[in-house]
């Protein structure tokens, strides 16, 4: 049995299963992060409403990368989430609403859960919400009115900010908001990108993308300050 590697987890920008559907390099990835054969990979649709849509899509790419794939629901009848998320190898957060997500999680203890099973060596991860909820703040578009800093899990320090090429408003609005000392300094991971983190720290950035990055946010007097990180190019899956 391979050994599992506690306290980790994979942030992507966007662009994994859903909007890529040729190209699963990074999910790829965060599988192999779990160890061993068939990883057994948790969806945690919360975000998009737990859209059927999505939730089909998921199934479709995991199923195809030869993992065991499952779903939780909120919105129906709910399972005993401890048992459920300590099975798996991977869980795997969805895109969407971040702020509504982390409220339902937060009525029903998912966190705690989650924390715990982090610390087990279950693999967390996930693409936009999925990224940003992790951290101790993040940029969210959960409001009509464009984007804001929102207070998440703090299982990784600092603040994030995905879509950071992909979405024209993203850039300059964490810019905005690092200068005003609205949101704390953190990392900026562009589309196609995952930050991995181990026990807190970044361990690599990896990408399905040639050329693209993610940017280390710091903030001096005066200036808002990108330091791009090297990213390592993954083969098309």
């Amino acid at each position: 049995m391979a050994v599992r590697r506690a306290h980790q987890i994979i942030a992507i920008g966007g662009a994994a299963f859903s909007a890529e559907p040729k190209n699963f390099a990074l999910d790829r990835y965060i599988l192999d992060q779990a160890g061993g054969d068939r990883p057994r990979v948790l969806l945690i649709p919360t975000a998009t409403g737990e859209s059927d849509a999505y939730i089909a899509k998921f199934y479709a790419a995991y199923s195809s990368l030869d993992a065991r794939a499952s779903h939780v629901t909120f919105f129906q009848r709910t399972p005993a989430l401890r048992d459920l998320v300590l099975r798996q190898d991977v869980v795997f957060v969805g895109g969407g609403n971040t702020r509504s997500m982390l409220a339902v999680w937060r009525e029903w203890g998912l966190p705690d859960v989650l924390r715990e099973a982090s610390a087990s060596g279950v693999v967390l991860g996930g693409v936009s919400a999925g990224a940003i909820c992790w951290f101790e703040q993040g940029v969210t578009d959960s409001w009509a009115d464009g984007l804001h800093p929102l207070d998440c899990l703090g299982l990784l320090q600092g603040s994030c900010c995905p879509h950071y090429d992909g979405e024209p408003e993203r850039r300059p609005s964490y810019h905005a908001l690092l200068g005003a000392g609205r949101i704390a300094p953190g990392i900026a991971i562009e589309d196609g990108v995952a930050a991995h983190f181990v026990g807190g720290a970044l361990e690599r950035v990896v990408t399905k993308r040639e050329g693209a990055r993610a940017y280390r946010m710091s903030v001096r007097p005066g200036a808002v300050v990108e330091d791009p990180i090297g990213a390592q190019l993954l083969p098309k899956i």
